[in-house]
């Protein structure tokens, strides 16, 4: 049993993930020549953002995904590690595994249409701070990576009235076209209803892929003309909308949003070493010890000297690294919504809640409690929580 040539290079932790044999798996397709000449495909820079909700959505229904990762050194429980990067490779072949065992038509769809900002992270409050819609769908469409989309997707002016969100498969590979742009095209349009309003509706869609059986599951979706065998993929809508104000428009929040979302990407484009992953994962790990660089390094084998040194050469200081994986976290709690400020605070090493506060307002430039605020604002049918009401929260 052989890994694919990226799997030791990407993570967070070895894994003995290596149930069944791949060359009698009927999911693992023989790449095509010009994949296999480049090596793109086996970088591990993509978030494992699709292969999550494929996870939920096979838990859902009782159906075991074990098999889905196997020979690829990696376990199921990973996926839910917001610092894991896969390759697209590997993202495909566990896509096709688990549609096969899914086994359902239209299962794009179902998962598009049920994702939130939330979904988003720090891209979904980059957008729902944004001043207009344009501007949303501007920033959404330039960091499409931050979220694992597996297609290349690009903002299209049609003409003086119409604009589109327009896909491509990438790497000339078309088999998993059909689920990758029901899943992106679904929840695009979830979140624009959810920033714009329900009455979004787009113009047309184009597929250029033949009508499937459950043709009829798209137009339920989309509420509007779906031509397959098109020359592109995309959704058209009504260039007006490009001016629709948003109610959460915040200037600053938006800028320290995007600040963040521009140096994941940032990172990850540099292929991320095997140090810089592992002090990710270990402060992930330990965010409520407050762990100090003399500590990680100490569990590296490392001096902190060295530490440094090494972090240095991929362009990385530790208090930037543990400072972003903090936020990302405190965002990750808030937008849950469960766990009082305090508690949030305690969970990424703060025994202060008003340290935490001005950390928080640091990174984000938003108090902690303004996050929330928004993120419940953005849940159908919940209030926005009064930042009077719980001083002490």
């Amino acid at each position: 049993m052989h890994a694919l040539p990226d799997a030791p290079s990407r993570r967070r932790a070895s894994s003995t993930g290596t149930r069944g044999t791949m060359a009698n798996d009927p999911g693992m397709a023989v790449p095509r020549a010009e994949i296999h000449d480049d090596a793109r495909p086996t970088r591990a820079d993509i978030p494992p953002n699709v292969l999550v909700h494929l996870v939920q959505y096979a838990a859902a229904r009782a159906i075991d995904c074990t098999g889905w990762f196997a020979g690829l050194g990696l376990e199921r429980a990973q996926i839910a590690d917001p610092g894991l990067r896969v390759s697209y490779r590997e993202a495909a072949l566990i896509i096709r595994r688990a549609l096969e065992a899914i086994a359902e038509p239209g299962v794009g769809l179902r998962i598009g249409r049920h994702e939130t900002l939330g979904s988003f992270g720090l891209l979904g409050l980059a957008m729902m701070t944004s001043r207009t819609f344009g501007e949303a769908m501007r920033t959404g469409i330039e960091h499409h990576k931050v979220c694992g989309s597996l297609l290349d997707v690009t903002f299209e002016i049609v003409d003086e009235r119409t604009v589109a969100l327009a896909a491509s498969p990438r790497f000339g590979e078309a088999a998993l076209l059909p689920f990758l742009a029901e899943e992106l095209f679904a929840s695009s349009l979830a979140i624009g209803r959810e920033l714009a309003g329900p009455a979004l509706r787009p113009l047309r869609v184009e597929l250029t892929y033949a009508a499937p059986a459950h043709a009829a599951d798209y137009a339920e979706v989309f509420r509007c003309e779906v031509r397959f065998g098109a020359r592109a993929n995309r959704v058209l809508i009504d260039a007006d909308w490009l001016q629709h104000p948003l109610p959460g428009h915040n200037p600053l929040v938006s800028r320290q949003a995007l600040a963040l979302c521009r140096q994941q990407l940032s990172r990850d484009g540099l292929a991320h070493g095997e140090t810089v992953a592992a002090v990710e994962r270990l402060l992930r790990s330990r965010l409520g010890e407050h762990p100090r660089i003399e500590e990680i390094a100490r569990t590296l084998n490392l001096s902190e000297r060295s530490l440094r040194r090494r972090l240095a050469e991929s362009g990385r200081v530790f208090r930037e690294i543990h400072d972003r994986v903090r936020a990302e976290r405190a965002l990750e709690l808030l937008q849950a919504g469960v766990l009082s400020i305090a508690d949030v605070g305690s969970e990424i090493g703060f025994q202060d809640p008003r340290e935490f506060r001005r950390a928080f307002k640091r990174w984000t430039g938003m108090p902690p409690q303004a996050a929330r605020g928004m993120a419940a604002a953005s849940r159908p049918g919940r209030a926005v929580e009064a930042p009077a009401a719980h001083p002490h929260a």
